[in-house]
């Protein structure tokens, strides 16, 4: 599936995440107890897909999710030699 819109891919994302924190029994009054984001918060994420990133990151974090935020701009490894010489060029 390709996302186009930024829009789509924050309600993905937020989807992603509803899935990801039901699968662990966390509900979201615990989590934002854990985490210190406001309840009403991380209900307008899920519904929406719209948060700030702080506090995305803070979520994240309290679910165990770490590695998705550390992964998120992480170096790629190139696709291809030419993609190397490419980016030696620079």
């Amino acid at each position: 599936m390709r996302l186009e819109t930024p829009y789509e891919m924050a309600s993905e994302a937020a989807k992603r995440f509803r899935t990801i924190r039901k699968s662990k029994k966390i509900t979201i009054k615990a989590l934002s107890e854990q985490c210190g984001v406001p309840y009403s918060t991380i209900r307008r994420f899920e519904s929406s897909g719209e948060i700030s990133f702080l506090s995305l990151v803070k979520m994240a974090s309290a679910i165990g999710e770490d590695e998705q935020i550390t992964r998120l701009f992480a170096d790629r490894i190139p696709a291809s030699i030419e993609e190397v010489i490419r980016g030696n060029r620079r």
